[in-house]
């Protein structure tokens, strides 16, 4: 008979019919134990942790999560709002982030806005119908009717990426306005004097558009008088082809033009790429900067004079500080400067 049972309960571990109890057998903990694990990890210890994920994946039990969620009006999940998903430097934000969050039982619930600010309110309005525990969103600037519905959700936000006065809640970023501002002065101190700034602004962009106003902050103080050299294709897609159009436009609308600021790595990489198609020598007769320093900027010939974000440690930090929120506790700070690098290379 005990064999029989033996047998029995096995193969009853062995199903999705598995049960928190059969876990807790499986493993050698108390049913207790079990739940602890799932719903709080931090406060258990890794040796336990471990033999119960063990004994969870030998058992094929599934967590109810729905039953979880109404018992303990927790989720388990963070809404993450990002503008693409196709820009390396927001995947590597995420992973880190997701690094931090996932061993402490939180799934991350991911939307993507594509730089309209109404599209940003419809994925906040549809993750609140499924209560996350927390928000972590790319951007700084929202619309009024966004921020009202995340100020009423009365749960943990993380702003990224940005700089705000006013915060909703956490940020984690750096200045989009003074990092472009440092990069013209370097370019200036190279001798340029004559620049033009190309991107396209979108109304949901407001990265960009700080951007463009610290251009244009530092040309109007160094260089007074002198007209302001803005490209603008805000019909373009945010696609490397776009940098294409946008270095046309530069050198047939501005032909004086010694240096170039693209809003970002991905029109500064396809400038690049196309300069030499159109005749151009870069740096001797243009020079090229980006914005992010993503992956492929390093890799170009000649390489992207850029401003370099640490995006893991954007993730990584906002995690950290938005897991405390959740648990109840104090972040050491609301607000992480994280800074930018200036990395002069042979574009410029």
């Amino acid at each position: 008979m005990a064999g029989g049972e033996e047998r029995r309960r096995r193969a009853a571990a062995a199903t999705s019919t598995a049960t928190m109890a059969d876990v807790a057998e499986l493993a050698g903990v108390s049913a207790q134990t079990v739940s602890r694990v799932l719903r709080q990890p931090h406060s258990v210890s890794e040796t336990t942790r471990r033999k119960v994920h063990e004994a969870i994946r030998a058992s094929g039990y599934v967590p109810n999560r729905a039953a979880s969620h109404l018992a303990s009006n927790q989720s388990h999940t963070v809404a993450a709002i990002l503008p693409v998903l196709s820009a390396s430097v927001f995947a590597d934000t995420m992973q880190a982030a997701s690094a931090v969050l996932s061993p402490a039982g939180y799934q991350i619930q991911l939307g993507y806005t594509d730089y309209r600010t109404s599209t940003e309110e419809d994925l906040i309005r549809n993750f609140l119908g499924w209560r996350p525990d927390g928000f972590f969103i790319v951007g700084a600037l929202h619309t009024p009717a966004a921020a009202a519905m995340l100020r009423s959700a009365d749960v943990p936000i993380v702003e990224t990426w940005g700089w705000s006065d006013q915060p909703l809640d956490l940020l984690v970023g750096f200045s989009n306005r003074r990092a472009i501002a440092d990069l013209v002065r370097a370019l200036v101190a190279k001798g340029h004097e004559k620049l033009a700034f190309a991107g396209v602004l979108t109304p949901g962009d407001e990265r960009a558009a700080e951007r463009r106003a610290g251009f244009t902050e530092v040309v109007e103080e160094l260089f007074p008088g002198q007209p302001l050299r803005i490209v603008n294709m805000a019909e373009e897609p945010v696609a490397m082809r776009t940098g294409r159009k946008l270095l046309e436009r530069v050198v047939g609308d501005h032909p004086d033009v010694t240096a170039a600021v693209f809003s970002s790595d991905i029109f500064a990489a396809g400038a690049v790429l196309s300069a030499k198609r159109l005749g151009i020598d870069v740096p001797a007769d243009l020079a090229i900067t980006g914005f992010g320093d993503f992956e492929i900027s390093a890799m170009l010939e000649p390489a992207l004079t850029t401003v370099a974000i640490d995006a893991e440690a954007i993730g990584a930090r906002a995690a950290e500080i938005l897991l405390d929120r959740m648990r109840g506790e104090e972040p050491p700070a609301r607000q992480l400067d994280v800074g930018y690098t200036i990395r002069m290379r042979d574009s410029a």
